[in-house]
């Protein structure tokens, strides 16, 4: 490795201050977040679109570290086995970096071998953090009924909600990579066909402030605008009632609520989750809770699986969400939704619960499905105490995962099955099905 033509004349005054200097690089390994690693005079960097076995020539975007820098690849120089055109040319290497949009950063990388990277972040954080070694697989999932079957064989087609942005001249589109800035595109291809064909590409949205598009799986694709407000932020969207069906179930949610964003992720979840479950740790008289429970989509799994006299619990922080929960599982005479921050939910069982409901706690299921930053230290302590039977943790980071799997076998917990789906694909993000019980 060594600094590039392009810039050793500047040897002397880039020490000092490299950002911007150009240097090759051999990729090595993956990284968390969709970036490469590899090393420069005895300096980590991260390095953004390229993949290990490359030699890239990258420019250095952060140097204000001293164990690490970061960089983006200009060019491959030697490219690896598994790379391919990229599936967005919007994205690919032969634009400038700060021209590539965002949000397919896997996307010059062979399907397969995607799966490959992400099952190594996922494996690798167990093994750093929770001192796991996990055979896990990340499994494919092919996109809706809608998709076709090149969307299955490069990973397109699958997205059923988009978010784009509006610049301050009203021109549309995602954020380049790692950046605020609207990149102007022409397709997305990572959307339903159905959003594709009516996303507004070259519309000019003055006053906009982003432009989403919903693709439920009942009814017409929905166009939400939010104008800005005085200080330019969105304006809340208008509330308007969408439905989704998972099987023979339907939920009902605002159009701007959370829904899997892959036309397959709600059902695979769902029967995920209700796989997971050891029957035999299974009390349907229990005080069994959905935590970030949403609109109740993972308490209808348990319900579905178990029966009509199913007791569960859903706790949501966000009440809109908590009223559409409430009429998707009213079939379930012992389902209740309660509005609640998790973590305040769970200090006020603590203190409230007698020794009869502590014993119903215990015999509990517990489906815990948080942000991406993971349930932490607060919420695994208050779980940790309650000692619920079995933990069925949903996660889309692997890292949070991991640390959240290490705080638990603090309280005698431990990891006895792990599934990983590639729930969206061309992109880093990766979701695991974790079973934890004592």
């Amino acid at each position: 490795m060594g600094i590039s033509n392009h810039t050793q004349s500047n040897t002397n005054s880039t020490a000092e201050s490299p950002v911007g200097t150009e240097i090759e690089l051999d990729i090595t390994n993956v990284a968390h977040g969709g970036i490469f690693v590899a090393r420069h005079e005895g300096r980590v960097v991260f390095v953004s679109d390229t993949l290990p076995g490359e030699r890239v020539r990258a420019r250095l975007t952060e140097a204000n570290h001293k164990s690490f820098w970061r960089a983006e690849t200009v060019a491959v120089i030697t490219e690896a086995p598994e790379r391919q055109p990229h599936v967005w040319a919007a994205a690919a290497i032969d634009r400038a970096p700060e021209d590539r949009a965002g949000g397919a950063e896997l996307g010059h990388i062979e399907l397969s071998f995607q799966r490959e990277l992400k099952r190594r972040v996922l494996a690798d954080a167990l093994q750093r953090m929770a001192g796991i070694e996990s055979p896990v697989t990340v499994e494919s999932v092919q996109a809706g009924p809608n998709a076709s079957p090149g969307d299955f064989m490069d990973g397109t087609g699958w997205r059923t909600r988009i978010s784009l942005h509006v610049d301050e001249h009203g021109t549309v589109g995602p954020y380049a990579a790692r950046s605020h800035r609207v990149i102007p595109v022409n397709d997305l291809p990572l959307a339903e066909h159905a959003i594709e064909e009516i996303a507004p590409l070259d519309t000019l949205f003055h006053n906009a402030a982003t432009v989403n598009l919903v693709a439920p799986s009942e009814g017409p694709v929905r166009v939400l605008v939010a104008e800005k407000d005085t200080f330019g932020k969105p304006r809340p969207a208008e509330r308007s009632v969408i439905r989704e069906r998972v099987g023979d179930r339907e939920f009902e949610l605002d159009v701007s609520g959370f829904w899997q964003v892959h036309s397959r992720a709600a059902e695979t979840l769902f029967a995920a989750v209700q796989d997971s479950i050891d029957p035999e740790l299974f009390d349907p008289r229990a005080t069994n809770l959905d935590l970030y429970g949403g609109v109740g989509l993972l308490a209808a799994a348990v319900g579905d699986r178990f029966g009509s006299a199913v007791r569960i619990t859903s706790v949501e922080s966000d009440p809109e969400a908590v009223n559409f929960a409430a009429t998707n599982l009213k079939e379930w005479v012992g389902a209740t939704a309660e509005t609640d921050r998790v973590d305040r939910y769970l200090q006020r069982v603590l203190r409230e619960a007698d020794a009869a409901q502590r014993a119903r706690l215990q015999a509990a299921t517990v489906v815990l499905d948080p942000p991406r930053s993971g349930a932490g230290k607060v919420v695994i302590d208050q779980l940790g105490a309650l000692s619920p039977a079995q933990i069925i943790y949903v996660a889309c980071d692997p890292v949070a995962l991991a640390r959240d799997v290490a705080l638990l076998a603090g309280f005698g917990y431990e990891l006895k099955n792990l599934r990983a789906f590639d729930l969206f694909p061309n992109t880093h993000h990766v979701e695991a099905v974790a079973v934890l019980t004592k």
